[in-house]
């Protein structure tokens, strides 16, 4: 996902994209620790929308 698509949300979507991420994060680290996983690298990608949603939800609240 791509931080400009991002910037263009309003809080409010980018809360419900952030929760939907944190539940697919919480559902591949289970898949994870029961050897399931079948895309690894879904783990990494999903971290790093995560944390771009934080660093635009905080450029907001500081903006």
């Amino acid at each position: 996902m791509k931080v400009s698509e991002l910037r263009q949300k309003s809080k409010d979507e980018l809360g419900s994209m952030l929760l939907e991420l944190s539940r697919e994060q919480f559902n591949l680290k289970m898949q994870k620790g029961t050897g399931q996983l079948s895309k690894p690298d879904q783990v990494k990608k999903v971290r790093r929308d995560v944390a771009r949603i934080h660093t635009i939800l905080n450029e907001m609240a500081s903006a």
